[in-house]
């Protein structure tokens, strides 16, 4: 995968401690215990061209304190980045007849595009069951499903299928111990984008948790975009269909000639 220092659609989250403003409205910063999350963001867009084959974020931050660093267990890191939320529909399959068709369906009801979760520590220990339903945090509370008909059984499995299927694809993943802390202050940590994202506003959260209970936390938003030829090939497909198909209909008749022309001229020679 190419690097995002090598790349124009890389994304940069980058800190200058101690001098860096707060950022925007948009960015919500909440702190106890007089500790609170300072970062800086250098871009806030990533592109999608045609050439488009993954990427990394950057996430590098700090933490603010008016008073010395507590005693007791160590600070913990947990950085999560989430695409948009949309809805999906799980069909499951059953062998009838010696045919394989769709038996059940379940709504589930939201679901993030791409989840990335990178913690300081095994998650099990920088965060408490009970602040992970509080926050949302893991993969299985970011989705949510309100419920299914009751005459389908295991309506967890359809959820479940989603996280699955997903987590094949490299677009949910958890990365335990990836988050390098030093010092209890400064924090760092590279998030791996793959090639296949998804158009909208992600939205990157980092939590400060000190024996499981959340202390900080700091969100704020990355818009990623299709642009260039990407961009106009989309629009155009769902804005104007017609004209899309008519020359997707061109492009391949002129590509199919120039291959028997290319062809005819290599037999003849």
């Amino acid at each position: 995968m190419t690097r995002p220092l090598l790349q124009s659609l890389s994304l940069c989250l980058s800190l200058a401690v101690g001098a860096l403003a707060p950022l925007p409205s948009h960015a919500q910063a909440a702190g106890k215990a007089g500790e609170e999350v300072v970062l800086g963001l250098s871009q806030d867009r990533v592109a999608i061209t045609a050439d488009f084959d993954g990427s990394e974020i950057l996430i590098f931050g700090a933490v603010k304190r008016e008073t010395p660093i507590p005693e007791g267990p160590s600070l913990q890191v947990i950085v999560a980045v989430s695409g948009p939320q949309s809805p999906v529909t799980v069909r499951r399959k059953a062998k009838r007849l010696g045919i394989w068709v769709n038996t059940d369906s379940v709504l589930v009801d939201s679901a993030p595009s791409f989840y990335a979760i990178a913690t300081s520590a095994p998650f099990s220990e920088v965060i408490s069951d009970t602040e992970d339903l509080r926050y949302r945090v893991s993969i299985a509370r970011a989705i949510r499903s309100v419920g299914a008909a009751m005459n389908i059984q295991g309506a967890q499995d359809f959820a479940d299928a989603v996280v699955r299927i997903r987590e094949d694809r490299g677009l949910y993943s958890l990365r335990e111990n990836t988050v390098a802390v030093d010092q209890q202050t400064l924090f760092r940590t590279a998030i791996e984008m793959p090639s296949d994202l998804t158009e909208g506003h992600y939205t990157a959260r980092i939590l400060l948790t000190r024996d499981g209970k959340v202390v900080s936390k700091f969100e704020t938003d990355i818009d990623v975009r299709k642009v260039g030829l990407e961009r106009f090939l989309y629009a155009m497909s769902r804005e104007k269909p017609f004209l899309y198909g008519l020359m997707s209909l061109a492009i391949a008749i002129a590509a199919g000639w120039g291959a028997s022309a290319a062809f005819r001229l290599l037999r003849n020679g």
